[in-house]
């Protein structure tokens, strides 16, 4: 069973993606499963993991529909407000829907940096932790001591760095993203995504081995164990296409792929993440 854990569809007509506008026309436009269906095809994955790209319950009832009617959505990472007084009783009716199997807030575009460590935010966490819920982190290298903070009032959380935490890749610039990268990988409860690298490198100039550091830095700190990989399709589409984001990954991580690691990266970690074995067997 091979895995995209980190894939988006949405309707531009909906209305709620507040970082999407026509100057970027090739996100300004739908994405659905039949559009991601060749790409998925062509490289023999059979399921996916769909990730919220806007902060409301409404696109979280969206992708839900969308999931429940579309075999290879293996489940969906949702939106809920867990600043909000009555997040208990949406993440207990949530949870309930079997498709439901993670949820993230937007960290990267809030205006406060600290806004993980709020009092009803770190409340929310303990409940998701007590319930053995997933939770990913969506941060810039500047919200890793955050992120750390968390991790040390609350190890039990199983939780996942989206997109490797997005560094200046762009700019070659390693610290302090490897430092921290470091210290948050010591709690064995997360887990990180080899996804969303090619955006934040030189879209019209990348290469592979501008990727490099970065992924062997993630590797060297998570293991093959905790790395699950994600195409980010179609935000990928702002530097490359889906088999350009599969090749580059592969190419890099080719001298430690072998029969063991390579299902690890490309499936049995986010079964075992996101705790999808009744479903992936579906």
């Amino acid at each position: 069973m091979r895995i995209d854990s980190h894939q988006h569809y949405w309707k531009v007509a909906r209305g709620d993606y507040h970082w999407m506008t026509p100057d970027v026309p090739v996100l300004y436009r739908d994405y659905l499963p039949a559009d991601l269906r060749p790409s998925l095809v062509r490289h023999n994955i059979q399921k996916t993991v769909l990730v919220q790209a806007a902060q409301t319950v409404a696109e979280t009832d969206f992708l839900l529909d969308l999931a429940a009617n579309d075999d290879s959505i293996a489940g969906v990472v949702g939106w809920l407000d867990l600043e909000a007084e009555d997040f208990p009783a949406q993440f207990d009716r949530y949870r309930k829907n079997p498709k439901f199997i993670a949820l993230r807030p937007m960290l990267q575009d809030l205006p406060d940096d600290r806004w993980i460590l709020r009092p009803n935010v770190l409340a929310s966490l303990r409940l998701i932790a007590e319930s053995d819920f997933p939770f990913e982190f969506l941060t810039f290298p500047r919200h890793l001591p955050f992120v750390f903070e968390v991790l040390e009032s609350i190890p039990n959380l199983r939780a996942i760095i989206d997109h490797i935490s997005k560094p200046a890749i762009a700019e070659g610039k390693l610290d302090p993203w490897q430092t921290w990268m470091a210290r948050v990988a010591q709690h064995p409860n997360l887990y990180c995504k080899l996804s969303g690298m090619i955006t934040e490198a030189d879209h019209h100039h990348w290469k592979p081995d501008d990727l490099r550091p970065y992924v062997d830095h993630v590797v060297e700190c998570f293991g093959f164990d905790r790395l699950l990989f994600g195409s980010d399709w179609p935000v990928c589409l702002c530097a490359g296409s889906y088999d350009q984001v599969i090749g580059a990954l592969s190419e890099i991580l080719a001298p430690g792929l072998n029969p063991e690691t390579e299902p690890k990266l490309f499936g049995e970690n986010a079964v075992r993440f996101y705790k999808l074995d009744a479903e992936v067997s579906a």
